[in-house]
Protein backbone atom coordinates (compact mmCIF):
# COMPACT_ATOMS: atom_id res chain seq x y z
CA UNK A 1 0.00 0.00 0.00
CA UNK A 2 1.50 3.29 -1.07
CA UNK A 3 0.49 6.90 -1.29
CA UNK A 4 -0.05 8.11 -4.85
CA UNK A 5 2.17 11.04 -5.90
CA UNK A 6 0.72 14.52 -5.59
CA UNK A 7 -1.16 15.71 -8.65
CA UNK A 8 -1.94 19.46 -8.67
CA UNK A 9 -3.16 20.06 -5.13
CA UNK A 10 -4.24 16.50 -4.26
CA UNK A 11 -2.69 13.39 -2.77
CA UNK A 12 -4.13 9.89 -2.54
CA UNK A 13 -3.58 8.35 0.90
CA UNK A 14 -3.02 4.62 0.92
CA UNK A 15 -3.83 4.41 -2.79
CA UNK A 16 -7.53 4.91 -2.03
CA UNK A 17 -8.25 8.24 -0.29
CA UNK A 18 -7.80 11.27 -2.59
CA UNK A 19 -7.60 14.47 -0.54
CA UNK A 20 -6.52 18.05 -1.06
CA UNK A 21 -3.08 18.60 0.37
CA UNK A 22 -4.38 21.35 2.62
CA UNK A 23 -6.84 19.93 5.15
CA UNK A 24 -8.27 21.08 8.44
CA UNK A 25 -7.32 20.01 11.97
CA UNK A 26 -10.20 20.27 14.43
CA UNK A 27 -8.45 20.28 17.83
CA UNK A 28 -9.08 24.00 18.39
CA UNK A 29 -12.86 23.49 18.36
CA UNK A 30 -12.81 22.88 22.12
CA UNK A 31 -12.82 24.82 25.37
CA UNK A 32 -9.72 25.96 27.34
CA UNK A 33 -7.20 23.17 27.82
CA UNK A 34 -8.85 21.36 24.88
CA UNK A 35 -11.58 20.46 27.33
CA UNK A 36 -15.35 20.39 26.81
CA UNK A 37 -17.24 22.40 24.21
CA UNK A 38 -15.95 25.68 22.79
CA UNK A 39 -17.47 28.90 24.12
CA UNK A 40 -19.59 29.19 20.97
CA UNK A 41 -20.53 25.77 19.56
CA UNK A 42 -22.61 27.36 16.81
CA UNK A 43 -19.53 29.23 15.57
CA UNK A 44 -17.60 25.95 15.52
CA UNK A 45 -20.33 24.42 13.37
CA UNK A 46 -20.06 27.38 10.99
CA UNK A 47 -16.29 26.93 10.72
CA UNK A 48 -16.69 23.26 9.84
CA UNK A 49 -19.36 23.95 7.24
CA UNK A 50 -17.31 26.74 5.70
CA UNK A 51 -14.20 24.53 5.53
CA UNK A 52 -15.98 21.75 3.66
CA UNK A 53 -18.85 23.38 1.78
CA UNK A 54 -17.39 26.84 1.29
CA UNK A 55 -13.68 26.25 0.78
CA UNK A 56 -13.55 22.75 -0.68
CA UNK A 57 -11.50 21.12 2.08
CA UNK A 58 -12.10 17.38 1.96
CA UNK A 59 -9.77 16.12 4.70
CA UNK A 60 -10.80 16.63 8.33
CA UNK A 61 -8.56 15.44 11.15
CA UNK A 62 -10.04 14.82 14.60
CA UNK A 63 -9.72 12.52 17.64
CA UNK A 64 -11.85 11.17 20.46
CA UNK A 65 -9.49 12.98 22.85
CA UNK A 66 -10.49 16.42 21.57
CA UNK A 67 -12.91 17.62 24.20
CA UNK A 68 -12.85 14.71 24.90
CA UNK A 69 -15.48 13.46 22.46
CA UNK A 70 -17.04 16.87 21.74
CA UNK A 71 -15.39 17.62 18.40
CA UNK A 72 -16.51 14.38 16.78
CA UNK A 73 -20.08 15.24 17.78
CA UNK A 74 -19.71 18.76 16.38
CA UNK A 75 -18.50 17.32 13.06
CA UNK A 76 -21.62 15.18 12.82
CA UNK A 77 -23.89 18.11 13.71
CA UNK A 78 -22.23 20.32 11.11
CA UNK A 79 -21.75 17.98 8.19
CA UNK A 80 -23.81 14.79 8.38
CA UNK A 81 -24.80 13.40 5.92
CA UNK A 82 -21.27 13.75 4.64
CA UNK A 83 -20.22 14.55 1.07
CA UNK A 84 -18.91 11.48 -0.74
CA UNK A 85 -15.53 13.15 -1.24
CA UNK A 86 -14.97 13.95 2.46
CA UNK A 87 -12.27 11.96 4.27
CA UNK A 88 -12.60 12.00 8.07
CA UNK A 89 -9.56 10.82 10.02
CA UNK A 90 -9.84 10.17 13.73
CA UNK A 91 -7.53 8.83 16.42
CA UNK A 92 -7.64 6.72 19.56
CA UNK A 93 -5.18 5.88 22.29
CA UNK A 94 -5.13 8.91 24.60
CA UNK A 95 -7.15 9.38 27.76
CA UNK A 96 -8.15 12.82 29.09
CA UNK A 97 -8.33 12.98 32.90
CA UNK A 98 -8.63 16.77 32.77
CA UNK A 99 -7.78 19.98 30.85
CA UNK A 100 -4.36 19.88 29.17
CA UNK A 101 -3.75 16.33 30.43
CA UNK A 102 -3.10 13.63 27.80
CA UNK A 103 -2.18 10.06 28.82
CA UNK A 104 -1.51 7.17 26.43
CA UNK A 105 -3.62 4.06 26.74
CA UNK A 106 -2.89 1.37 24.19
CA UNK A 107 -4.75 -1.54 25.71
CA UNK A 108 -6.44 -3.39 22.84
CA UNK A 109 -9.86 -3.37 24.48
CA UNK A 110 -9.61 0.39 25.03
CA UNK A 111 -8.62 1.06 21.42
CA UNK A 112 -11.45 -1.10 20.13
CA UNK A 113 -13.96 0.71 22.35
CA UNK A 114 -12.57 4.10 21.33
CA UNK A 115 -12.99 3.37 17.63
CA UNK A 116 -16.51 2.01 18.12
CA UNK A 117 -17.55 5.13 20.03
CA UNK A 118 -15.95 7.42 17.45
CA UNK A 119 -18.01 5.72 14.76
CA UNK A 120 -21.15 6.28 16.81
CA UNK A 121 -20.43 9.94 17.50
CA UNK A 122 -19.54 10.65 13.88
CA UNK A 123 -22.50 8.69 12.53
CA UNK A 124 -20.30 6.44 10.39
CA UNK A 125 -20.12 2.73 9.69
CA UNK A 126 -16.43 2.91 8.74
CA UNK A 127 -13.64 5.39 9.48
CA UNK A 128 -11.56 6.28 6.42
CA UNK A 129 -8.33 6.67 8.41
CA UNK A 130 -7.74 5.82 12.07
CA UNK A 131 -4.54 6.70 13.87
CA UNK A 132 -2.93 5.24 16.94
CA UNK A 133 -2.83 8.61 18.70
CA UNK A 134 0.24 7.70 20.77
CA UNK A 135 2.35 4.59 21.10
CA UNK A 136 1.85 3.34 24.66
CA UNK A 137 5.23 2.25 26.00
CA UNK A 138 3.51 -0.08 28.48
CA UNK A 139 1.74 -2.19 25.84
CA UNK A 140 3.44 -4.19 23.06
CA UNK A 141 3.05 -2.35 19.77
CA UNK A 142 1.86 -5.58 18.13
CA UNK A 143 -1.07 -5.66 20.58
CA UNK A 144 -1.96 -2.01 19.96
CA UNK A 145 -1.88 -2.33 16.20
CA UNK A 146 -3.46 -5.76 16.39
CA UNK A 147 -6.63 -4.15 17.72
CA UNK A 148 -6.68 -1.77 14.76
CA UNK A 149 -6.06 -4.61 12.32
CA UNK A 150 -9.07 -6.45 13.75
CA UNK A 151 -11.17 -3.32 13.32
CA UNK A 152 -10.03 -3.07 9.71
CA UNK A 153 -10.85 -6.71 9.09
CA UNK A 154 -14.32 -6.07 10.54
CA UNK A 155 -14.82 -3.23 8.05
CA UNK A 156 -14.86 -0.50 10.70
CA UNK A 157 -11.72 1.31 9.56
CA UNK A 158 -10.19 1.45 6.08
CA UNK A 159 -6.64 2.58 6.73
CA UNK A 160 -4.30 2.70 9.76
CA UNK A 161 -2.08 5.62 10.70
CA UNK A 162 0.46 6.54 13.38
CA UNK A 163 0.78 9.79 15.31
CA UNK A 164 3.83 11.37 16.97
CA UNK A 165 6.27 8.61 16.11
CA UNK A 166 9.92 8.04 15.27
CA UNK A 167 11.38 6.29 12.23
CA UNK A 168 12.08 3.21 14.37
CA UNK A 169 8.46 3.08 15.48
CA UNK A 170 7.18 3.41 11.92
CA UNK A 171 9.50 0.65 10.74
CA UNK A 172 8.40 -1.62 13.57
CA UNK A 173 4.74 -0.89 12.87
CA UNK A 174 5.15 -1.76 9.19
CA UNK A 175 6.37 -5.22 10.11
CA UNK A 176 2.97 -5.71 11.79
CA UNK A 177 0.56 -4.11 9.30
CA UNK A 178 0.26 -1.65 6.43
CA UNK A 179 0.55 1.98 7.49
CA UNK A 180 -1.09 4.57 5.22
CA UNK A 181 -0.15 7.82 6.98
CA UNK A 182 2.05 9.28 9.68
CA UNK A 183 1.09 12.44 11.54
CA UNK A 184 3.81 14.47 13.28
CA UNK A 185 4.17 18.10 14.26
CA UNK A 186 6.02 19.99 11.53
CA UNK A 187 6.67 23.71 11.12
CA UNK A 188 9.12 25.94 9.29
CA UNK A 189 12.04 25.10 11.58
CA UNK A 190 11.29 21.38 11.88
CA UNK A 191 13.72 18.74 10.68
CA UNK A 192 11.99 15.38 10.90
CA UNK A 193 13.64 12.23 9.53
CA UNK A 194 10.19 10.66 9.47
CA UNK A 195 9.29 12.92 6.53
CA UNK A 196 12.24 11.58 4.52
CA UNK A 197 11.26 8.03 5.47
CA UNK A 198 7.67 8.59 4.36
CA UNK A 199 8.81 10.02 1.04
CA UNK A 200 11.10 7.05 0.38
CA UNK A 201 8.38 4.56 1.28
CA UNK A 202 5.28 6.16 -0.21
CA UNK A 203 3.51 7.05 3.05
CA UNK A 204 1.47 10.20 3.52
CA UNK A 205 3.05 12.61 6.00
CA UNK A 206 0.43 14.75 7.73
CA UNK A 207 1.86 17.87 9.38
CA UNK A 208 -0.12 19.13 12.34
CA UNK A 209 0.58 22.46 14.08
CA UNK A 210 2.25 23.79 10.90
CA UNK A 211 2.49 27.25 12.49
CA UNK A 212 4.18 25.84 15.63
CA UNK A 213 1.22 27.03 17.72
CA UNK A 214 1.60 30.49 16.19
CA UNK A 215 5.31 30.89 16.85
CA UNK A 216 6.23 30.75 13.16
CA UNK A 217 3.78 33.55 12.39
CA UNK A 218 5.76 35.98 14.55
CA UNK A 219 9.10 34.27 14.90
CA UNK A 220 11.29 37.26 14.04
CA UNK A 221 9.69 39.91 16.23
CA UNK A 222 10.99 42.44 13.72
CA UNK A 223 7.66 43.88 12.62
CA UNK A 224 4.84 43.02 10.25
CA UNK A 225 7.04 43.17 7.15
CA UNK A 226 9.14 40.29 8.45
CA UNK A 227 6.28 38.19 9.74
CA UNK A 228 5.44 35.32 7.36
CA UNK A 229 1.83 35.10 6.25
CA UNK A 230 -0.05 31.83 6.84
CA UNK A 231 -0.14 31.12 3.12
CA UNK A 232 3.61 31.59 2.86
CA UNK A 233 4.25 29.06 5.61
CA UNK A 234 1.81 26.50 4.22
CA UNK A 235 3.18 26.93 0.70
CA UNK A 236 6.74 26.40 1.96
CA UNK A 237 5.77 23.24 3.82
CA UNK A 238 3.84 21.77 0.91
CA UNK A 239 6.83 22.32 -1.37
CA UNK A 240 9.12 20.33 0.95
CA UNK A 241 7.84 16.95 -0.15
CA UNK A 242 5.28 15.44 -2.55
CA UNK A 243 3.93 13.30 0.32
CA UNK A 244 3.34 16.27 2.64
CA UNK A 245 -0.17 17.20 3.76
CA UNK A 246 -0.88 20.04 6.18
CA UNK A 247 -3.82 20.33 8.59
CA UNK A 248 -3.73 23.79 10.20
CA UNK A 249 -6.26 24.15 12.97
CA UNK A 250 -8.24 27.20 14.02
CA UNK A 251 -11.53 28.17 15.60
CA UNK A 252 -11.55 31.44 13.66
CA UNK A 253 -13.45 31.78 10.41
CA UNK A 254 -11.10 34.58 9.36
CA UNK A 255 -8.00 32.48 10.00
CA UNK A 256 -9.53 29.51 8.20
CA UNK A 257 -10.10 31.62 5.12
CA UNK A 258 -6.62 33.11 5.35
CA UNK A 259 -5.08 29.63 5.50
CA UNK A 260 -6.90 28.67 2.31
CA UNK A 261 -5.32 31.35 0.16
CA UNK A 262 -2.38 29.08 -0.63
CA UNK A 263 -1.33 29.49 -4.27
CA UNK A 264 2.06 27.93 -4.87
CA UNK A 265 3.26 28.55 -8.40
CA UNK A 266 5.60 26.13 -10.12
CA UNK A 267 9.20 27.15 -9.46
CA UNK A 268 12.48 26.46 -11.23
CA UNK A 269 13.06 23.38 -9.08
CA UNK A 270 9.74 21.86 -10.16
CA UNK A 271 7.65 22.56 -7.05
CA UNK A 272 4.09 21.35 -7.30
CA UNK A 273 1.50 23.99 -8.15
CA UNK A 274 -1.08 24.19 -5.39
CA UNK A 275 -4.18 26.31 -5.80
CA UNK A 276 -6.85 26.34 -3.12
CA UNK A 277 -10.39 27.54 -3.93
CA UNK A 278 -11.27 31.21 -4.09
CA UNK A 279 -12.75 32.69 -0.94
CA UNK A 280 -16.23 34.16 -1.49
CA UNK A 281 -16.30 37.89 -0.98
CA UNK A 282 -12.54 38.41 -1.06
Amino acid sequence: MTTAPATADTLTIGGALPVRRLGYGTMQLTGPGHWDLPADPAAAVTVLRTAVHGLGINHLDTADAYGPHTVESLIREALHPYPDSLVIASKGGLTRPGPNIWRPCGRPEYLTQSAELSLRRLGLDCLDLYYLHRVDANVPLADQLGALVELRQAGKIRHIGLSKVTVDQVEQARTITDIAAVQNQHGLTTTDPVLDYCERNGLAYVAHKPFDAGADLARTGAGAADTPAPGTILRTLLQRSPVMLVIPGTASLEHLRSNCTVDARTTSNGATTIVMPEIPGR
